[in-house]
């Protein structure tokens, strides 16, 4: 979004999410309003802290930085899993350095950007991001009118789950992500139930599950993602995305009937690390990639069996024309 995205965020992992939060983080899903890395406090270490968020997408942009930084320029790392909006606290007090993908925080951009100055603008990470309601394209071909959300109520028995009740199954990921599902379900009129999957990984899962037996489903889902490259999905066309919605969801959440916005995908740094986080600081500034990079290496954690780090160094040994970018400051 213009980055007045109010409407917001997507995830994205796999199963197995847990295994690969914690080989990219010495820490885990560790609390960052009360840890600081291991390694700040060794003196005359180079060492850079990376907020990972929930999603593959994310995870994989920090497995790339991690794998150069400690590879290339001789740096420590630390990675720890933290929600998004406890992700920006951390941030702001200096618990972690650096955010490589954000999909747009309004409020906290205002808090700790325009107003404390605590954390700067890193630029963006060259990916565009944009979340959506999508079906399989199996479906949306023997019923091309589901990618209309004015006929979403004439499927929504057919999308009745367990879970939903009488009302047409609407998945969502984790509970924690920042949607706008259930106010477009209720100022829609749509006959659907908001259903949480619990995670990305469940809800790949849940996908994949639909897929294989050719079901049809409607799903929360966003872009880069590399589940589309194995589950083919169509986007159903919500209302047009406006400032002026945009603008009104600010101050009012419940009142969103529009859809998401097209997001670049942001970077952020404690200030006090951009200002005095030497090459590491340089080289995150210059960090910037596709889609398609992403992607490459989201599938070989997601779908591929690797470790993120192995994923990282098969990038890198692909793509020096790319990273070595990066190492050159501006």
């Amino acid at each position: 979004m213009s980055r007045k995205r109010t409407m917001i965020i997507g995830t994205a992992a796999l199963a197995g999410t847990a295994v690969l939060s914690l080989s990219l983080s010495s820490c885990g899903k560790a609390d960052m309003t009360k840890q600081a890395s291991p390694f700040a406090a060794a003196k005359g270490s180079k060492s850079v802290t990376l907020s990972v968020q929930t999603w593959v997408g994310a995870q994989s942009n920090v497995a790339v930085a991690k794998y150069l930084l400690e590879h290339e320029m001789g740096y420590h790392v630390d990675t720890v899993q933290v929600d998004e909006i406890p992700a920006w606290d951390a941030l702001s007090q200096g618990r972690v350095d650096a955010i490589l993908e954000d999909w747009g925080h309004p409020e906290q951009e205002q808090r700790y950007v325009k107003d404390k100055k605590t954390i700067t603008a890193g630029g963006g990470n060259g990916v565009t991001g944009h979340i959506g309601w999508y079906v399989p394209k199996y479906w949306a071909d023997k019923h091309p009118e589901v990618k209309n959300w004015k006929n979403l109520n004439k499927f929504a028995k057919q999308l009745r789950t367990s879970e939903s009740g009488n009302k047409g199954q609407l998945m969502d990921g984790s509970p924690s992500y920042v949607t706008n599902d259930k106010a477009l379900v209720k100022n829609l009129k749509l006959d659907y139930e908001v259903v949480f999957a619990g995670s990305e990984a469940a809800q790949i899962t849940q996908i994949q599950q639909f897929a294989k037996q050719k079901k049809p489903f409607l799903t929360y889902w966003y872009e880069p993602q590399w589940l589309f490259n194995q589950v083919p999905m169509v986007e159903v066309k919500l209302p047009k995305y406006t400032d002026a919605c945009a603008e009104k969801g600010t101050k009012d959440p419940t009142s969103i009937d529009c859809a998401y916005p097209t997001t670049p995908l942001q970077k952020y740094f404690n200030t006090e690390f951009a200002k005095k986080g030497g090459s590491a600081a340089a080289f995150l500034k210059n960090f910037k990639w596709t889609k398609d990079d992403q992607n490459e290496v989201s599938e070989s954690i997601a779908s591929g069996g690797l470790s993120a780090d192995e994923a990282a160094k098969r990038w890198v040994e692909k793509h020096p024309d790319v990273w070595k970018k990066w190492l050159t400051k501006k």
